[in-house]
């Protein structure tokens, strides 16, 4: 039932007995609403001039003329509903009152006087509908216009799409950013104009379920009229039906960012030499260490190799492995200030000599802390020496306060030197290095590292 408490009719008759069977009908059923009583047009106008009742109730035939004149000039649709009352049924007067714009047609009779309540009920909730209906088309129109408004002056290219990416609309960007003229892109398949290879990824956001009011942006390539590629970048909304979520249509807004890919590729090559010469950098340093102790030529290379592939196995990350392979190369740079009577000793060392080249890794972490770029890379060539027991050097960590890549370069770095021949003895056999990490695995090394290292290097020599 509709809340009548703040509903105000005017009631147009000038036969009493009438109005006041209609009044009670309101007062019986509807207490609250208050009906204020006219007998003449003028006297409804008069009204009207300075009150907007919710609902009007009016005979056909009054004394100073029809009902059927309220309807005219009337300022809009959204006025309050009016319902004609007439002793004189006729089709004609029904389709005369409801093509005037009323929203229902009453034969006076006492039954249906008395059931006045009701039929206003129903008229003021049919006003209501009509209302809203006028106001959303409105409004959809209003939104139209401020659409085409902002698509016909905006830079970037408006367009709309069908479910199956049909061009629905462009804008006149579409002249400046790909060639082509709006009407000649109506009705055309828009991932016609994507390039081969971008075109994976956006078949593939197609194929995904739209979240309502969510916005999608992504870059591609398109072709131009000329046959040319652009870079563009697109952000896309598709609108959903209310009631099924089914996709009714896409809008989309598209920019060139050519200019801002050229740069991008510039910047990316740039660093792209920059870590070469990075790279090449420290090789240069490694060479001249190498060419100061010929007796460990080759071993830097080996190990570097060996211990990328281990971490590969280990299944660290590319981006990590880079820092490894820079602290694998750089990992024994600090004997650069060891003297050479100490280095190039073809003998045993004595404790002085032992104290000195055991300050190597410490000369690794003052030369490399330095180079922001190295920073990464330092865990190996500062660590390398550390024992899983923590007899080792420089800090004496123990286990896993020994870094992960430390550890790791441990194993391999004394696989290489037993099984490379020194100035002081001659290597050892592999099987017997083998022997000799798996007993001290779990003392010296890394126990699960030591088997990832023999698995890898089975696997090598297999």
């Amino acid at each position: 039932m509709l809340d009548f408490s703040s509903i105000e009719i005017l009631l147009i008759e000038d036969e009493s007995a009438h109005a006041e069977l209609i009044q009670r009908a309101f007062d019986d059923r509807a207490p609250d609403v208050h009906v204020e009583h006219v007998s003449l047009l003028s006297q409804a106008r008069q009204y009207l001039a300075n009150k907007k009742p919710n609902l009007i109730i009016t005979d056909w035939r009054l004394p100073d003329g029809e009902g059927l004149e309220l309807l005219s000039g009337r300022e809009n649709s959204l006025d309050a509903p009016v319902i004609f009352m007439t002793s004189y049924g006729s089709e004609r007067i029904a389709v005369e009152a409801i093509t005037s714009g009323a929203l229902d047609y009453v034969i006076k009779s006492p039954e249906s006087l008395m059931d006045m309540p009701h039929i206003a009920e129903r008229a003021l909730q049919q006003g209501a509908a009509k209302a809203e209906r006028v106001r959303m088309q409105e409004a959809l129109a209003q939104s139209e216009s401020q659409f085409r408004l902002l698509a016909e002056n905006a830079s970037d290219m408006i367009s709309r799409h069908d479910m199956n990416g049909i061009f629905l609309y462009a804008s006149p960007a579409s002249r400046a950013i790909i060639g082509f003229e709006p009407e000649e892109l109506i009705g055309r398949a828009s991932l016609k104009f994507i390039y081969p290879e971008d075109l994976p990824k956006i078949i593939a956001m197609t194929k995904m379920r739209p979240k309502k009011d969510s916005v999608y942006t992504f870059s591609y390539r398109a072709k131009q009229k000329d046959g040319q590629y652009v870079w563009l970048e697109t952000s896309a909304r598709a609108i959903l039906d209310e009631k099924t979520d089914s996709v009714i249509e896409i809008q989309a807004a598209s920019r060139d960012i050519t200019e801002r890919k050229r740069a991008e590729e510039a910047i990316q090559i740039a660093h792209q030499n920059l870590q070469e010469a990075y790279d090449r950098t420290i090789e240069g340093w490694v060479r001249a260490l190498d060419l100061r102790d010929r007796e460990t030529e080759g071993h830097t290379q080996r190990v570097t190799e060996m211990t990328i592939k281990v971490a590969r196995a280990l299944g660290l990350p590319e981006s990590e492995i880079v820092h490894i392979r820079r602290g694998a190369l750089l990992h024994d740079i600090g004997k650069i200030a060891v003297p050479d009577e100490i280095t190039k000793k073809t003998g045993p060392l004595n404790q002085r000599e032992w104290d000195i080249m055991r300050k190597h890794p410490e000369y690794a972490y003052e030369m490399i802390s330095p180079i922001a770029y190295l920073k990464p890379a330092l865990d190996i060539p500062y660590c390398h020496h550390e024992r899983w027991d923590g007899s080792g050097y420089p800090r004496g960590l123990i286990g896993e306060e020994i870094p992960l890549t430390a550890r790791l370069f441990a194993v391999i770095d004394v696989w290489d030197a037993l099984i490379s021949d020194r100035p002081y003895r001659r290597a050892t056999p592999p099987p017997d290095v083998i022997t000799f990490l798996k007993q001290e695995s779990g003392r010296l090394f890394d126990p699960r590292l030591v088997e990832l290292f023999l698995h890898v290097l089975k696997q090598e020599t297999a």
